[in-house]
């Protein structure tokens, strides 16, 4: 297919390159030689729409019609995982167009074409050359669909988003909201560094979001009700960490831990363990002392009422 297209193209081609390629062409001959080309494409796609030679082999108009189905997937799933990347919203967006390309690359895989080997459209489309165009990118959304984690946002077969994931998401967008509320009622009389208000009025809000991120991060090393032990989908993580920048950085909230009085407990025993262990050290050392001292007293005493006998 490909050796006789050439041999028949060379000579227009190889002529319009020289004389657009000819440092003595000039400016005058370059059109003539941009003419040439295109001359010269006209003339290989009518050869090749008039099917020379017509035994070539071509797709069936079935396989077509598969690969332009899996065509217009591949756009429309491109087109969602660029418009969803910031902020990241790919699994809860996209997740129509990854299955609807699943179902149309399984019906190429499945497909016969017609009785002959030869035709078979799962052999034309996937392996019939080198490069494997649409083999690479299947391969290629798989590979960002599990590296988004998209499966633990899911229900199991990808039919929808769970419903921790739909909690999560409301919570999310209420704390948002929140946000937004009270700033607007705070800016006109407060300075822009001090958003007091904001901490104060969403607190609850963000402390219910935060409790449920590590629950769901919890059950999903359990494994949750998608299946799928890994780590929380894109979506949830990018979600929590826009919450969490907001809270800490720009509003300069925290939020009271509430083991506080355990840990400061535990810190306390622990920093008066060395001045009991040094009182204790002391004491018993005179103890020591005395129990030293006790017998020399008393054979002082014993040896002097010696000497008073004697001299008696």
């Amino acid at each position: 297919m490909a050796p006789l297209r050439c041999v028949l193209l060379a000579p227009l081609l190889l002529s319009a390159l020289a004389l657009a390629l000819s440092p003595a062409a000039g400016e005058s001959r370059r059109p003539l030689a941009l003419e040439a080309l295109g001359e010269a494409g006209e003339l290989a796609e009518e050869l090749w729409g008039a099917g020379l030679p017509g035994d070539l082999p071509e797709l069936e108009p079935e396989c077509r019609r598969l690969l332009a189905a899996f065509a217009e997937s591949s756009a429309a799933l491109t087109g969602c995982l660029g418009q969803r990347a910031r902020p990241v919203q790919l699994c809860q967006a996209c997740h129509r167009q990854y299955r609807h390309l699943l179902a149309q690359y399984g019906n190429i895989a499945r497909a016969v074409g017609n009785s002959s080997e030869s035709h078979n459209c799962a052999k034309s489309i996937l392996t019939s050359d080198r490069l494997q165009v649409v083999v690479t990118l299947s391969e290629f959304f798989n590979e960002t669909w599990e590296a988004a984690n998209c499966a633990n946002c899911l229900k199991n077969g990808s039919e929808g988003l769970s419903n921790s994931t739909v909690e999560f998401l409301d919570l999310f967008n209420k704390s948002l909201t929140c946000f937004e509320h009270n700033l607007q009622g705070q800016t006109i009389y407060l300075s822009p560094n001090n958003y007091t208000e904001v901490c104060k009025n969403c607190n609850e809000t963000y402390k219910m979001l935060s409790d449920l991120y590590n629950h769901l991060q919890r059950m999903n090393r359990q494994g949750g009700e998608s299946g799928h032990s890994a780590h929380l989908c894109i979506d949830v993580e990018d979600a929590m960490n826009i919450t969490r920048k907001l809270w800490s950085r720009t509003f300069n909230c925290s939020v009271p831990c509430s083991d506080t009085v355990p840990v400061i407990a535990v810190s306390s025993f622990i920093l008066f363990l060395p001045v009991v262990f040094y009182l204790s050290s002391f004491l018993h050392s005179k103890q020591k002392k005395r129990i030293l001292i006790l017998p020399k007293r008393i054979q002082s005493n014993a040896s002097l009422v010696n000497i008073q006998e004697k001299y008696s």
